[in-house]
């Protein structure tokens, strides 16, 4: 029987990677984190004993409060986001129900360093097409809600990271991290290094951007669509922010295709008018 002001593990999993997705916190001691540094995908580390000094961040949106167990710790928690005007709820069995279901989960070593907003902070080329839109979606998705993305001149791309303490990714240089592998192209590698590689669904959508990205469209039969779409946006924008908003929602529609349509098909031939009676 569900617990009062909780949700259970298999409800989240279908939340995750859609807009609809409530703001998902981690309260783990320290010690509780270090003993399993990693989070649910998406999620976000919060102490959980200056909850009155940070509860006004996530007025906008839903909360669901993870802490090791999913006791005390989250019950207290999203009982203060309550008082503070957030509806929030706790995780049944918290981390470890979690991780005991076989659930993906992101590994912390993996994360880069947040600035003092607590977000992730992304440089990249300008004029982004696939793999540079479908990074910033599937980071904004399981990994940091509130990424920043920086769009910069191509030989500008390393100097603004040093300077501005972002993370580079999709560039054409061998020491960066966040860049294609052979044949792989960078959203392959951000699904591997997140440990988001279990998720059918976006596995099957890898395979898509791959063959869009790299020209290999005989890879998914979806792959000219999602090249289509992509550049016909690189040309509805000037501005690469508004087309990154932009693409954020055709991706989430390829990957609720990935996730819940895939069999469906639209049989158009059902829908012909029949043909007109021969009178000769």
């Amino acid at each position: 029987m569900p617990t009062l002001n909780s949700i259970p593990v298999e409800k989240l999993v279908r939340l995750i990677g859609t807009p609809n997705c409530p703001a998902i916190i981690d309260v783990q001691t320290d010690e509780d984190f270090e003993a399993d540094p990693h989070l649910i995908p998406g999620a976000v580390r919060r102490p959980f004993a200056s909850v009155a000094d940070w509860a006004a961040e996530f007025r906008a949106r839903n909360a669901v409060i993870v802490c090791q167990k999913g006791l005390k710790l989250s019950h207290g928690v999203a009982a203060w986001l309550r008082h503070a005007g957030v509806p929030a709820e706790s995780l049944e069995g918290g981390a470890i129900a979690w991780r005991e279901a076989g659930l993906p989960m992101v590994p912390a070593v993996r994360l880069p360093a947040r600035d003092r907003q607590n977000r992730t902070l992304w440089v990249t080329r300008a004029r982004p097409k696939i793999d540079r839109i479908a990074c910033p979606w599937l980071i904004r998705r399981f990994v940091d809600p509130s990424a920043v993305f920086l769009f910069v001149t191509p030989s500008e791309v390393q100097g603004v990271a040093d300077r501005f303490n972002a993370t580079p990714f999709d560039i054409e240089s061998p020491d960066t991290f966040w860049s294609h592998r052979g044949e792989r192209c960078t959203f392959d590698v951000m699904v591997e290094e997140f440990g988001l590689a279990s998720i059918e669904a976006l596995a099957r959508l890898a395979v898509i951007v791959r063959s869009a990205d790299t020209g290999r469209l005989d890879l998914a039969p979806e792959a000219p669509g999602l090249l289509a779409a992509s550049l016909g946006l690189s040309r509805m924008y000037a501005d690469d922010l508004e087309q990154l908003e932009a693409g954020m929602l055709l991706y989430d529609a390829f990957y609720r295709w990935c996730r819940d349509a895939t069999d469906e098909i639209h049989n158009w031939t059902s829908h012909r008018p029949s043909k007109p009676a021969d009178r000769r």
